[in-house]
């Protein structure tokens, strides 16, 4: 049974730092490209970025770009997203998810096949 976990998420005030992790197990980790997304309230779920399946590939959104950064261990089973400078904007719960057969650059939801339960990211002004 496939299972990602999401932790991490807090309450934090704009220009601090969170690192969410993702912890997977129940699947052949490294053969997963890994992404993040989040859904704000009354917003759709955006992607956020991904990283490959050696973890020697990203790719963010714009919105993101040169703030956030995943990373992996396959070892671990784990894919961790770090924020930086963070803004009331990126107030959302945030979501792992995994991807077996498709492209780092693929966006859309539907393009993943697991999902972590979500971890809330709230960033005050």
């Amino acid at each position: 049974q496939v299972q990602l976990v999401d932790s991490g998420g807090g309450l934090v005030q704009a220009g601090d730092s969170l690192r969410l992790t993702c912890a997977a197990s129940g699947l052949t980790f490294s053969s997963y490209i890994m992404g993040w997304f989040r859904q704000a309230p009354g917003k759709e779920r955006e992607f956020v970025g991904a990283v490959s399946r050696s973890g020697g590939s990203t790719y963010y959104a714009d919105s993101v770009k040169g703030r956030f950064t995943i990373s992996r261990d396959n070892a671990k089973s784990t894919v961790y997203l770090q924020m930086d400078s963070l803004k009331p904007e990126d107030t959302a719960i945030y979501y792992c998810a995994a991807n077996w057969g498709g492209s780092l650059y693929y966006t859309g939801a539907r393009d993943y096949d697991y999902w972590g339960q979500g971890t809330q990211v709230t960033v005050s002004s």
